[in-house]
């Protein structure tokens, strides 16, 4: 079986920002439902780091010993509510709850509450779980994790359309309007999932 990147996500928002990132790696990016595998994962840690471990080695559980899986974890974290959402963002208000209700309770939350003090961020840790370093089946998968951020603040309504989850609420003063308003090669430049994707790549090309 030749070599493929595995992501833990079903997200096809993510998995398109993804493959852009790690296309120079010249290894397929597949997402667990074009894998084949299914699997319940209790995201139980109590950080982004955690999480995405936990993520990563379940799939890896299910993989081929050649597949190298990857998973994140992200969120948002907004300082004048102490860092809520957090790693409870894809849950936040219950999972089946759509983004545009999340974002308008958020800014519903942060009614008044002047600029300076809006300042939030987006955080993605990604873990990676490569092939063991032997045929030996039981041979210890290396792994490691990685962290990237973007810096922002939450304005006041929805903008923009090229994004998802809390992107059209979340500014970013450089470029003066929301993350889901760039385009989708600036986006994957700054982001923060972009940020973790490239650390990651860049480990990988160490130790591939």
């Amino acid at each position: 079986m030749s070599r493929r990147i595995l992501f833990a996500t079903g997200n096809e928002g993510k998995m398109r920002e993804v493959r852009m990132i790690l296309e120079n790696l010249n290894i397929p990016v597949l997402s667990m439902k074009e894998a084949g595998i299914e699997t319940d994962i209790e995201e139980n840690g109590t950080s982004f780091e955690e999480n995405a471990l936990i993520k990563a080695r379940a799939v890896a559980a299910c993989a081929g010993p050649e597949d190298i899986v990857l998973a994140d974890d992200s969120g948002l974290e907004i300082d004048y509510l102490n860092g809520e959402p957090g790693i409870y963002s894809a849950r936040y208000m219950g999972e089946d709850t759509s983004y545009r209700i999340k974002n308008a309770n958020l800014i519903e939350r942060l009614d008044g509450v002047p600029k300076e003090q809006r300042t939030a961020r987006f955080v993605c840790a990604i873990a990676a779980v490569l092939p063991p370093c032997s045929e030996d089946e039981k041979a210890e998968r290396k792994e490691f994790v990685v962290r990237g951020t973007v810096e922002g603040y939450i304005g006041w309504e929805e903008r923009g359309t090229n994004g998802f989850g809390y992107d059209p609420i979340f500014y970013v003063d450089e470029y003066g309007c929301s993350t889901a308003e760039l385009d989708s090669e600036t986006k994957n430049r700054i982001s923060h999932r972009g940020n973790a994707l490239r650390l990651c790549e860049e480990r990988l090309k160490e130790l591939l």
